[in-house]
């Protein structure tokens, strides 16, 4: 069981980063997909997130800018991020839970400076 997150990097305030999450192992589509985002010496937030369903939820912090979405490969989540700012700068977590079953990625820098 992996979760391997790709796509972060060093943007410019005001550009965009797609975001991938890329599941193996398990039943990708039937689990409810979160993004995390944390800073050093702060609590993991959740940004936004995708239910087995397709219904999302997003952070108030981002809502209009982010956006989540299941890729048209089954094993795929993406975070699509626009209007990027220096507030956004953290570490990227994927997170999968379906009952009791929770499985975290290893994160991704996103660095948001000019």
């Amino acid at each position: 069981v992996q979760l391997v997150e790709s796509g972060g990097g060093l943007v410019q305030p005001g550009g965009s980063l797609r975001l991938s999450c890329a599941a193996s192992g398990f039943i990708f589509r039937i689990y409810t997909v979160d993004w995390y985002r944390q800073t050093p010496g702060k609590e993991r937030e959740l940004v936004a997130g995708i239910s087995s369903l397709g219904r999302t939820n997003y952070a108030d912090s981002v809502k209009g800018r982010f956006t989540i979405s299941r890729g048209n490969a089954k094993n795929l989540v993406h975070l699509q991020m626009n209007s990027l700012k220096p507030e956004d700068t953290a570490v990227y977590y994927c997170h999968a839970s379906r009952g009791s079953a929770d499985y975290w990625g290893q994160g991704t820098q996103v660095t948001v400076s000019s």
